[in-house]
């Protein structure tokens, strides 16, 4: 790792509409030395085979990427320069079948083992929820059982899509058969909307979550639901899955199975704070299909949300800041 880190390009000195077409500007792997001198990798999956309805999400790392030029390198919330405090780079986009998906579950699978070989921490761009899972196998192989905060309007624990057992709705089931998650742990934030039957939530149970529902923030504080949260992470290794869907369609229209009654942005990256002092290995934010985009509306609150978890790893790093931070 380096000991001043490079960070992203001056907006001083270039115009934020020009340089790089990384995340937020900053440097690529190759230019920080590799892999073995990046602490945080944003790395692009862009792959939408698994879905079941609005395709699109392939274009998202791209999307995310142009929609976060205007991030800038101090967080006053949490008093943190995420750029400054860890060497964070872009490590560009894996590159996987779309015509196979259990190849390109394998594929991403093998890179992310790669990442975690040279202790670098992914914070992957997707791509449709189907990434959660080489992802989460990559990440137990390095840590043990998982404790998963799932952030999502819904449960992604059903069986199969038309027998299908590998798509956007079905990673966490998969990784709860596997041994991946810690069942104690686990849960989701944000669900709503209609499901096939009540079956589902006593299967989602099972399978080793608890389930904070969206309407959950018209009647508590974010601090509130951050505490219960936290308490339900407790200690240990934390992977934080976001699909841009937990948000309104208000905040978030360019997604592939929009909800209405979701988190506004701000809850959502308020919440994101309250992970500060977590074990935090990893994270993807996935979901985000340009063609149902506007105004670049759900480009610009992903490319937020990617913002918040380099933070929240830059202070977990400088172990300053606390979850305090979130109320």
């Amino acid at each position: 790792m380096t000991d001043q880190p490079l960070g992203p390009v001056d907006a001083t000195v270039v115009p934020r509409f020009a340089g790089p077409t990384t995340f937020a500007r900053i440097p690529r792997v190759d230019e920080v030395g590799g892999l073995d001198r990046t602490d945080v990798a944003v790395v692009g999956a862009p792959f939408d085979s698994g879905v079941s309805y609005r395709p699109g999400a392939r274009f998202g790392p791209e999307h995310i990427r142009a929609s976060s030029k205007l991030l800038r390198p101090y967080h006053a919330p949490l008093d943190i320069h995420p750029f400054g405090t860890q060497q964070v780079a872009d490590a560009g986009d894996i590159a996987m079948n779309p015509f196979d998906i259990a190849e390109a579950i394998d594929t991403l699978e093998q890179a992310a083992r790669e990442f975690a070989e040279a202790d670098t921490t992914m914070v992957t761009i997707g791509g449709d929820h189907t990434v959660a899972l080489p992802l989460l196998r990559a990440v137990h192989a390095e840590h043990g059982p998982i404790a998963v905060v799932h952030f999502d309007a819904h449960l992604d624990t059903w069986d199969t899509y038309f027998g299908a057992p590998f798509t956007h709705g079905t990673p966490f089931r998969r990784a709860s058969e596997e041994g991946l998650l810690d069942l104690e742990r686990c849960l989701h934030v944000g669900i709503r909307g209609p499901l096939y039957s009540k079956a589902d939530i006593d299967d989602d149970v099972r399978l080793g979550f608890q389930i904070i529902r969206a309407d959950r923030y018209s009647d508590s504080t974010v601090g509130e639901l951050v505490e219960q949260m936290r308490a339900r992470l407790g200690e240990g290794p934390v992977y934080v899955s976001i699909d841009i869907d937990v948000l309104d369609p208000a905040h978030a229209p360019g997604t592939g199975t929009p909800e209405a009654g979701g988190l506004t942005s701000r809850e959502l990256l308020q919440t994101l704070r309250g992970l500060v002092g977590t074990q935090l290995v990893g994270a993807d934010i996935v979901e985000v299909s340009p063609p149902y985009d506007h105004a670049e509306i759900t480009g610009i609150a992903a490319a937020h949300v990617g913002y918040e978890l380099l933070s929240v790893l830059a202070a977990n790093r400088d172990g300053t800041a606390s979850a305090d931070h979130a109320e």
